[in-house]
């Protein structure tokens, strides 16, 4: 597929006029329904068009999967879902393992980032960009950036960004 090709079909498919066909249970939301065990399965047998259009349109256990997709455009679909959920957000922008574009994604949308869970999630992932996570730093809660000023678990940049914070706010926010 040529350079290009995956946003004509993602217009396509946005615009109705796709003739793309997937299967009705892949995009119904449907909850307490278990993960059917051919998922995977039926997902991986797709082309790159059909999952363009599952990324789109498809429901909560197909846009999870969808997430680990080796195509980045197909990941990067799924967050242009309508039905994507802010818990699903928090849950991507904690994922160690997102890829940074997502990440980016995810800190440009300003409705997402007006959640403070899915900021905080943004600074404390180790692959978040530093100039994204060292965006949101400032906006968090004391406790928050204390404790990221300890963190052995962020990059030290933003970790002595934190303590720099901490101690220009001076003993305001408690020991």
């Amino acid at each position: 597929m040529a350079e290009g090709d995956e946003e004509a079909i993602a217009e396509q498919v946005r615009a109705g006029t796709d003739g793309i066909v997937v299967p009705e249970g892949l995009v119904e939301e449907v909850k307490g329904r278990p993960v059917e065990k051919s998922l995977l399965q039926r997902v991986g047998e797709m082309t790159v068009a059909e999952r363009i259009k599952l990324a789109l349109h498809g429901n909560r256990e197909s846009r999870m999967l969808l997430l680990r997709d080796s195509n980045k455009l197909i990941r990067r679909f799924v967050l242009q879902n309508p039905r994507v959920a802010d818990d699903e957000i928090i849950a991507i922008a904690k994922n160690r393992s997102a890829d940074d574009e997502l990440l980016r994604v995810i800190a440009d949308n300003r409705d997402w980032t007006k959640n403070y869970q899915i900021r905080h999630a943004l600074v404390t992932n180790p692959k978040t960009p530093l100039t994204i996570a060292l965006r949101y730093l400032s906006g968090l809660h004391e406790r928050d950036i204390r404790g990221l000023a300890k963190s052995k678990n962020v990059s030290a940049t933003v970790c002595a960004q934190a303590k720099r914070i901490v101690v220009n706010r001076g003993p305001a926010g408690g020991h």
